[in-house]
């Protein structure tokens, strides 16, 4: 089969006939129909991601498909069931075989393309406005980076959670998918003060952020007394230094996420969203948005508009 590999650490990854595997006790083999791709690819492609696989090893940290065969001792699934799975690694493939406990079973309503673009980018957002966060309805809510594959499944969530939502991101083309996400209100990274602009709206309740640097420092001084900041990532580039002095005066709470620490920390926390966001999805109140979707062999284009920023939500490979 078909699959696209790491070799070696800051070099492209290689398309490559590689064995198909075979499902282990406990696993399914999936025939993989698409995979989701995200900033975090990019960090285990320059080795400094959290989680480090021997080399080679076969990228994909979200995929969507149909179960083909079960290993020894699975007894909730079944061959032709179509389901997703954040898997961490594999979905970069034309088969994949990955633990059953961690696949979902997808509505028929549901395509494998946004099925692939659900599982990490609306469940890191839900987990975090919702199980972390507890935002309220009426609540301000400020997402940075409102345009990229995260961010705008925040916007999208805050509004039909019921906040108000300020969405920041760079340019006009990209303030204006926000707003037809649902943003209240928007801010030009590039020529926006953050700071002075949401506070002249009431300030911000809830912060969400996968950019960190500076935008993290304008966030955090525009943040109302009792106000929660979210640290999600540092597409940035730059992990700030929190001043204890300011979350001190205003009884800020700073609460890290790191969504995947769920699979092994709590599963149910997981579960229960899924089951919420898919309820959503099935009632029409969210719909991914899918930038691009690309074939197998186009994979390197995907990263490189996740790198350059140039795509606006989702990037989506898909193997046939």
């Amino acid at each position: 089969m078909r699959a696209m590999q790491l070799t070696a650490h800051d070099q492209p990854l290689e398309l490559r006939e590689i064995d198909k595997p075979q499902p282990r006790a406990g696993e399914v083999l999936v025939k993989v129909a698409a995979c989701g791709l995200n900033f975090g690819d990019l960090l285990i492609i320059k080795g400094t991601y959290q989680e480090k696989p021997p080399l080679p090893a076969t990228l994909g940290m979200e995929l969507a498909g149909t179960v083909e065969a079960v290993g020894e001792g699975v007894r909730d699934l079944e061959p032709g069931q179509r389901i997703a799975a954040y898997s961490g690694f594999h979905g970069l493939a034309d088969y994949a075989a990955i633990p059953a406990d961690i696949c979902v079973q997808i509505p028929d309503e549901m395509s494998f393309e946004d099925a692939a673009a659900f599982l990490i980018a609306y469940g890191t957002s839900h987990v975090a406005l919702d199980y972390k966060a507890r935002m309220r309805p009426g609540e301000r809510l400020l997402v940075l980076g409102a345009s990229g594959g995260v961010g705008l499944t925040a916007v999208e969530l805050g509004k039909v959670m019921g906040a108000e939502v300020i969405a920041c991101a760079r340019g006009e083309e990209k303030l204006e998918i926000c707003r037809r996400m649902g943003a209240d209100h928007t801010i030009d990274s590039d020529s926006g003060d953050i700071r002075e602009v949401v506070k002249s709206l009431g300030g911000a309740d809830v912060v969400y952020d996968p950019v960190g640097g500076d935008q993290f420092k304008a966030a955090l001084r525009a943040c109302n007394r009792e106000a929660r900041i979210l640290p999600l990532g540092f597409a940035s580039g730059e992990v700030p230094q929190i001043p204890a002095n300011i979350i001190l005066v205003k009884n800020i709470s700073v609460l890290g996420l790191y969504w995947g620490g769920y699979a092994a920390l709590n599963p149910k926390v997981l579960t229960d969203s899924f089951r919420t966001l898919t309820d959503w999805y099935v009632e029409g109140k969210i719909r991914p948005h899918v930038s691009n979707v690309l074939p197998l062999e186009r994979t390197h284009e995907g990263l490189e508009l996740l790198r350059t920023r140039k795509a606006t939500g989702k990037v989506v490979i898909t193997t046939s």
